[in-house]
């Protein structure tokens, strides 16, 4: 999830179709570290958007518009007053660096006509955009970093520009076979970090997807690696050179269910996901589809969705990065509240349990005193013990006495213990079952957070957190907040409309509301998760939908980072809600059960 030197190349390649030769009519600093450039090139106006945020570096091609401060920053003024009329002459990119060079011509004050540099360097949190001039002297960059900063290079007005190498790295377009050889073959560490360590402007993804298409195991030593071996990796890497040397990219993201995990330029087959190789007619095309990882980090089904620009490709990706991020922070507050009342109750029960253990022993004290009042006409007085039958195991027992007792006080006192142990066995027996449902019900809660993907997802369960006792309520004048969060709605391959709740009152609504009995109810078994209805509308249901609305249901839950998950199924009329439980607590009787692979690639109706 980074910008390698692949994807640089293949923006290279897009933004020296679009923009060599093109004239810039307007720049904008949106934020500290970010700019926005409009450019024109003949009868089609474009707009990049580069920032070097240390969180999120990029650039891109975008439709959206930002607006500028008021008072533009002193780094965008002199833009303005070097390159704002300039012409575009070349974009290149060093080697496989990650790193974009425009090359700007414009005229002076004089009228003369002279050459600037503004260099992108996407590294991290190293990121920066440098005006140079054209021999290579800073003018200025959107960061300073003096010598307190960075040892390695200054980056500052009237200091020379030069690609820091903090590490001696080769250029795997160039690199030969021999020297590739001897530089991965003596490295102590696994073939994955040997690749990226050693050759400049590969990422961990892309030396994975090389170990994958070699048929090495990424976590294996390189130099363990035979010579047959090795020569393989080398070829394989070449290959993959070749293509971006001639263009060849293929944009696409790797999504698990709706959420994005890796982007790249060059085929991610290392998730399981097909694509199609047409070099013969100079284009690298890919497939979308669903593949069970079985190398990257992580089980479960993955899907690729090919784009046809790279721009297209990030402007998605990071637009879908920070609708995740987005929410989590949205619901951090009720994460918190969430989990510190799941720990306080953790807590509870464990103290609950702890002295329910300590009740076991009551059946013994009531049984000492039924023996008493038995055997006890044979005690004279000061006795210390009573050995007797026990005419429950058959087997002799005996028994501690007070001496200071009689054989009848002794048994009260048995008896006193055994009923005081039999009320708090009662009270706690039922303390833990309310403490275990309030459990049941805050985890519930939790998987309905991680489920959540909008906004509006939020407000129904804040609504429950708050109607449950867990947010104080607000004096709103009686009014209730406005609830807008729908049920996914999925179409399976056979037509079949599958619902999935996103928290307890839609699992609620769905069960009780939405489904007839005919229809059919899946859950994950035994752990918290979404309600999955299949309206069946009088057909018989084929397995494949089975399959799908389990795969649903796996995925919708507790259980979603798993391999497999038990699913249990049933009609609906077979479902009974729990009398006064939470919303969306149900029972049932004689399921039948599957397991599935959590998934929700499947298709999504409004």
């Amino acid at each position: 999830m980074a910008f390698d030197g692949i994807v640089i190349a293949n923006l290279t390649r897009d933004l020296k179709e679009r923009l060599e030769g093109a004239k810039i009519t307007r720049i904008a600093q949106p934020e500290k570290d970010e700019l926005l450039f409009t450019v024109k090139n003949y009868k089609d106006t474009f707009r990049v958007l580069m920032s070097a945020s240390a969180s999120l570096p990029l650039i891109y091609f975008t439709e959206n518009n930002k607006p500028g401060p008021l008072t533009a920053p002193n780094f965008c003024m002199l833009l303005r007053k070097h390159i704002g009329s300039g012409r575009i002459l070349s974009v290149r990119q060093p080697g496989l660096e990650r790193i974009i060079e425009f090359t700007i011509e414009h005229l002076d004050e004089m009228g003369d006509v002279c050459r600037k540099k503004l260099i992108v360097e996407l590294m991290g949190k190293h990121s920066n955009i440098i005006f140079c001039r054209e021999d290579g002297v800073i003018l200025d960059s959107i960061k300073h970093v003096s010598a307190q900063v960075s040892s390695v290079r200054e980056v500052l007005p009237g200091r020379e520009y030069f690609i820091p190498q903090t590490v001696e790295k080769a250029d795997p377009l160039t690199v030969t076979a021999d020297e590739f050889a001897r530089r991965i073959g003596a490295a102590p560490m696994p073939v994955q970090k040997a690749l990226y360590t050693n050759l400049t402007g590969l990422s961990p993804i892309v030396a994975l997807e090389l170990c994958h298409l070699a048929s090495i195991d990424a976590d294996r030593s390189a130099n363990e690696l035979s010579a047959a071996e090795l020569t393989h990796l080398s070829h394989t890497l070449a290959l993959m050179m070749e293509d971006v040397r001639e263009g060849r990219f293929a944009p696409n993201i790797v999504y698990r269910g709706e959420e994005p995990v890796e982007f790249a330029s060059v085929p991610l087959t290392c998730y399981g996901c097909r694509y199609e190789d047409n070099r013969s007619n100079g284009t690298q095309t890919a497939v979308e589809t669903t593949g069970t990882d079985g190398h990257a980090a992580g089980a479960g089904e993955y899907r690729a969705q090919i784009f046809p620009s790279v721009s297209q490709l990030l402007e998605t990706y990071y637009a879908s990065r920070d609708t995740v991020v987005r929410i989590r922070q949205k619901s951090t507050d009720l994460r918190k509240i969430v989990q510190t009342a799941l720990e306080r109750n953790y807590k509870k029960l464990d103290l609950q349990e702890k002295q329910l253990r300590d009740t076991d022993k009551r059946d013994k004290f009531r049984i000492y005193g039924e023996l008493l009042n038995t055997y006890g006409y044979g005690l004279i007085g000061g006795e210390k013990e009573l050995k007797c039958l026990n005419y429950y195991t058959d087997e002799e027992i005996t028994i501690p006495l007070d001496p200071q007792l009689t054989a009848q006080e002794n048994s009260k006192k048995y008896f006193d213990r055994y009923n005081k142990l039999k009320r708090t066995f009662d009270a706690l027996t039922e303390q833990t079952a309310a403490t275990r449902g309030e459990i049941d019900h805050l985890e519930s809660i939790a998987t309905s957070l991680e489920i959540a993907l909008k906004e509006e997802d939020l407000v129904q369960i804040k609504e429950e957190l708050t109607e449950y006792g867990y947010i104080r309520r607000h004096n709103t004048g009686g009014k209730k907040p406005k609830i807008t969060s729908k049920p996914f709605h999925y179409l399976s391959s056979d037509g079949f409309h599958i619902y999935v709740g996103k928290n307890n009152y839609q699992n609620e609504e769905l069960t009780f509301g939405l489904a007839s009995g005919s229809d059919w109810w899946f859950h994950a078994k035994g752990i918290p998760g979404s309600h999955v209805i299949v309206k069946a509308e009088g057909r018989e249901l084929p397995d494949r939908v089975f399959e799908e609305a389990g795969a649903l249901a796996a995925y919708y839950s507790k259980g979603r980072g798993s391999e497999k998950v038990e699913v249990d199924y049933i009609q609906k009329k077979h479902i009974r809600k729990v009398a006064g439980a939470a919303p969306g607590f149900v029972i049932y009787h004689t399921n039948y059960s599957l397991v599935a692979a959590p998934s929700a690639a499947f298709k999504e109706l409004p």
